[in-house]
């Protein structure tokens, strides 16, 4: 068994793949804590391993209409009492390099959204904290662009580092997944992420918001399994349409486990 490296008492080996998800947004403390239960209830009967993700602000809308989360000094809080309770590691993004010395704080992983993957101010600040970090390949990035990204984590000293896969620009509107780019990906040494949710994504594609095809998400999830992905991301939520923030390219929470199921299948034949 090859172990990567630990989230907190986690390990990330290939023993199994593990899922990161959870809600886009923070949108309540008991709405975000209902999801993280459920999804920690059925990723343990299962013995998957599981990071609660959800982001406390979502810098990166379409729309200055868009909902973005409570922000940071409301939505760390929220996160810090779901990590204690529910003993789970949990994870969120961050936009700008001063709130790297904050979220450590709380913060399990720390992750760096896919548009800003190139920002090495961003980079360095989030590697020095020591946290694992997952860095989202950009949409406009190749394979062997992110692994750069690793190199200049590593010049922090940090060599915990797993890297997602969420699609690459095609045309206006719409998204298409190279499933070349997992198996490249890994040449780096780093678990690769399958971000099954938003590489269903379209952006801007509902009135100046993302629209999405959320038929497809057990599809790419499949398909990175198969391909050779070590985790899973997803978007997950009880009532996706009324979810405040990528309600469209979200898993309905009552599907998680039959898809873990279908995963788990396909991760020991693979």
């Amino acid at each position: 068994m090859k172990i990567f490296f630990k989230v907190d008492d986690l390990e990330i080996s290939n023993k199994s793949f593990f899922l990161i998800a959870g809600p886009c947004v923070i949108e309540d403390e008991g709405l975000t804590r209902e999801i993280a239960a459920e999804a920690k209830k059925i990723t343990g009967e299962l013995g998957i391993p599981f990071i609660f993700k959800a982001s406390f602000d979502k810098a990166n809308r379409s729309s200055i209409e868009s909902a973005r989360g409570p922000g940071l000094e409301k939505g760390l809080p929220i996160l810090a009492r779901i990590k204690q309770d529910l003993q789970v590691p949990v994870l969120s993004d961050i936009h700008e390099p001063w709130q790297a010395e904050a979220v450590a704080k709380v913060l399990s992983v720390i992750q760096i959204p896919a548009f800003l993957s190139r920002q090495t101010d961003l980079l360095l600040a989030a590697a020095r904290t020591g946290l694992p970090l997952n860095i989202k390949k950009s949409q406009m990035m190749s394979p062997a662009d992110i692994v750069l990204a690793v190199k200049k984590v590593a010049e922090a000293g940090n060599r915990r580092v797993m890297l997602t896969e969420r699609g690459s620009f095609f045309g206006y509107n719409n998204l298409v997944v190279d499933f070349r780019s997992i198996p490249l990906m890994k040449q780096s040494g780093c678990p690769v992420v399958m971000d099954a949710t938003h590489s269903v994504q379209r952006p801007s594609a509902a009135n100046g918001v993302s629209g999405g095809d959320p038929q497809f998400i057990p599809l790419m999830a499949a398909a990175g399994i198969t391909a050779g992905a070590d985790g899973i991301f997803l978007e997950i939520h009880p009532r996706p349409e009324k979810a405040l923030s990528d309600g469209r390219n979200s898993l309905p929470l009552k599907d998680l486990h039959p898809l873990l199921i279908r995963l788990q299948k396909l991760y020991n034949v693979a």
